[in-house]
């Protein structure tokens, strides 16, 4: 597939990195050629430098016989226009644009083919904001994922001394849940995959992503670790995009207070938001976190735009008390550092970001992608269409579908009804299938299994 990335930010960088390995035909523009030249010396793609809606700048990207523009720069009007220009000069098939702010997405008429043509619309920080709120719903947990408008949820969660699981063979989940049904898609002991199978022991500290319906998520991660107490109070730092959309989110469930240096800023935040307690001042201010209990607090989240104040003052709430702190970096290189410190869960804006971008890019019906460690595995949501003769999974069980190594179906979603695979289901047409890929690079692979042969067309 020949795509074009306009921005080599963040999100840009990151969706040419997970897309350069995939034999797809990449090439990046940015007006900053520095920034160019480093993405090209790392990967194999092309890179163009100007800005990124003029039409000379596209001609030369190759918009001409371009699939795909994927619009990710730090700016909502050149995101936009490059995707106007890009179908009215030179009928880009699909175009996808970053829009940030909220005035813009208030208006969804704005965004179609007869006035500003883009295709998909990606909001970051609400990305964000929801991949934030679905982790307090879920204490515990590493990762909260959902599928198939939120039947089904994929989580990820580390197995402690003491969980009933421990110890055990994977096999004897079912008896300890007889009412509860469930799938471990992967786990990952000391870093390394282990392909989860009956005979399996999982073992403290192991990382475990398991599959269920949304209801069940609580009963099966209680057998893992000891259930952590539902949240109640949360500190955001932080009074940008997503920690208003954020507290905007929560106030009605917790309670919440919210800490900006900007006094601007935190005058009409309050303004805004209903319940949420304002506060101006430093989140990394010893004295301040003191004075508002920190010691008492459940979740401790530091999302303003600086990598470094927001490690500094989690790190600080975490030693005067808070029970969880979870901290938004946009650098890569800082992530692993982090998490095996005081931080409990750093969010990283761009991968949760890229599986929104990937679903797009994916061949076959493939309606959710969620990108997992850092880029390195996948979940997906694929649709099954076809029948016995065109199609590679439907009409067969799963244990006689020829699945790429390290591979495994989780969950299969039948209409409104959620079946945790087994080895002697068997996929219908329309089935929505959730696959767990440990193996970037076996994509491809996935990708074919769910493409209709000719016969079927």
């Amino acid at each position: 597939m020949k795509i074009i990335i306009l921005g080599a930010g963040q999100v840009g960088s990151s969706l040419a990195n997970n897309l350069a390995s995939e034999a797809n035909d990449i090439t990046v523009v940015d007006t900053d050629g520095k920034q160019l030249q480093e993405l090209q010396d790392r990967l194999d793609l092309r890179t163009v430098t100007g800005r990124a809606s003029h039409p000379d700048v596209l001609q030369r990207a190759g918009a001409e016989d371009a699939d795909m523009i994927i619009a990710v720069t730090n700016s909502d009007e050149t995101n936009m226009v490059a995707c106007q220009v890009a179908y009215t000069l030179f009928h880009t098939p699909t175009k996808i644009a970053r829009v940030r702010a909220q005035e813009y997405l208030l208006f969804p008429e704005l965004f179609t083919q007869g006035a500003i043509p883009i295709d998909v619309m990606i909001s970051p920080e609400q990305l964000v904001t929801d991949y934030i709120y679905r982790l307090i719903q879920h204490p515990g947990a590493l990762q909260v994922l959902d599928f198939s408008g939120g039947r089904v949820q994929l989580v990820a969660v580390k197995a402690y001394y003491g969980g009933l699981l421990v110890g055990h063979e994977l096999r004897t989940l079912r008896d300890h849940m007889p009412g509860v049904q469930t799938r471990v898609a992967a786990i990952y002991r000391r870093g390394k995959a282990i392909n989860p199978e009956g005979h399996t022991v999982i073992e403290a500290d192991d990382e475990v992503f398991f599959i269920a319906a949304t209801k069940d998520i609580r009963a099966v991660m209680s057998e893992l670790r000891k259930l952590d107490k539902p949240v109640k109070r949360v500190i955001i730092a932080g009074g940008g995009n997503i920690g208003k959309r954020l507290a905007r989110a929560l106030e009605g469930q917790f309670q919440v207070k919210l800490i900006d240096h900007n006094s601007e800023r935190t005058v009409a935040i309050s303004e805004e938001l209903d319940k949420t307690i304002v506060l101006q001042g430093d989140a990394a201010d010893e004295e301040l976190l003191l004075e508002e209990n920190i010691e008492d607090t459940d979740v401790f989240c530091a999302l303003t735009n600086d990598d470094e104040a927001n490690i500094l003052s989690s790190m600080l709430a975490k030693r005067l008390g808070a029970k969880k702190v979870m901290t938004l970096i946009n650098r890569a290189a800082y992530v692993d550092l982090v998490e095996s410190g005081d931080i409990d869960i750093a969010i990283s804006p761009p991968q949760a970001t890229i599986g929104s971008l990937l679903a797009h890019v994916r061949r076959g019906d493939v309606v959710m992608v969620h990108s997992l460690r850092r880029g390195a595995a996948e979940a997906i949501e694929a649709i099954a269409h076809g029948d016995k003769h065109s199609s590679r999974v439907v009409g067969r069980a799963v244990e006689n579908i020829k699945l790429p190594h390290g591979t495994t179906i989780g969950a299969i979603v039948r209409g409104d009804e959620v079946l945790i695979a087994h080895h002697d289901t068997v996929i219908e047409a329309e089935d929505h299938v959730l696959l767990f890929v440990v193996d970037k690079k076996r994509i491809p692979e996935v990708e074919r299994l769910f493409q209709v042969g000719v016969t079927f067309l």
